[in-house]
């Protein structure tokens, strides 16, 4: 068995994961994520029974007991690279043994839920609306650093460059599945199914405009008007191509829920984006419970 160094596996003094603060017993078999750390007491809320409340930095997890299943969930902040740390962590929590520093034999496969917000980039996504990401299109880059291509979905890929034009100093595009199994469990009359768009910031990665000019100003009308076989993107975020990447390259199921704040088509946003978000985490919570 080999032992992974202290260097690329840190510990705190107290033997608990690096970032998250955690001991392996503090997290559950099913992981809820959401970005704001405020809201993770939003969802816990809910909760009959939280056992377990640890935080460091943005990295804030309560675990606790709903319709008697365990259920953890974890703010991860902003972006595809808080989302490496994020999954990677988890991942060591399940399968690695921090007293011999190497995998264990037997892996465990976590059920990671996002809850989360986007904006929509088609006229007909009503704000205030649920959307579950069916793929996600990655322009972050991430999966880049990993051996990742057996799961990438190389006709997608082929298909978006060849209608989009990307810039070369940009990131290669990535396409990843969201989890079939989740997917159907998730279905309801009240869910939208999409393709959502993942990007490194939200400026000028997603073409907004403040002082700054942007280098590729056409950016939402080329993935507005993208198609492969009758589906287009419907909305852009910072988080769901990192999730579904590395939940697929570790071996974890993963199904991202958005709440869509604001439509860029039109120009309109929620009216109130906080009542939108509780509809969401029950909405969530009553999925999560038929798991």
């Amino acid at each position: 068995m080999t032992s992974i160094d202290a260097s690329e596996l840190i510990l705190n003094e107290d033997g608990s994961i690096y970032h998250l603060n955690l001991f392996p017993e503090d997290l559950a078999s099913t992981v809820i994520t959401v970005g704001d750390p405020d809201r993770v007491a939003e969802v816990s809320k809910h909760f009959e029974v939280v056992e377990i409340k640890k935080g460091k930095r943005e990295f804030i997890t309560h675990t606790g007991w709903y319709n008697s299943q365990r259920l953890s969930v974890i703010s991860t902040g902003i972006g595809t690279d808080n989302i490496d740390i994020v999954l990677n962590e988890l991942d060591a929590l399940v399968n690695i043994d921090f007293k011999t520093r190497g995998e264990k034999p037997k892996h465990t496969s976590l059920k990671i839920v996002r809850i989360g917000t986007t904006g929509a980039i088609q006229k007909e996504l009503k704000v205030d609306s649920i959307l579950a990401s069916k793929y996600a299109v990655g322009l972050d880059g991430l999966l880049h650093y990993y051996q990742s291509e057996t799961i990438q979905e190389s006709d997608y890929q082929t298909a978006f460059t060849n209608q989009i034009p990307w810039p070369p100093t940009h990131p290669t595009p990535y396409v990843i599945a969201g989890d079939n199994d989740l997917l159907k469990i998730f279905k309801d009359v009240n869910l939208h199914l999409g393709i959502t768009a993942t990007n490194v910031g939200f400026y000028g990665p997603q073409s907004r405009v403040l002082r700054l000019p942007l280098k590729n100003p056409e950016l939402i009308n080329s993935l507005s008007t993208f198609d492969y076989k009758n589906q287009k993107i419907t909305n852009l975020e910072m988080e769901t191509s990192a999730i579904y990447g590395m939940s697929k390259l570790l071996g974890h199921k993963a199904i991202s829920l958005n709440s869509v704040v604001a439509n860029r088509a039109n120009g309109t946003v929620s009216k109130d984006p906080k009542l939108a978000m509780k509809k969401l985490i029950v909405f969530a919570l009553d999925k999560i419970s038929k798991i």
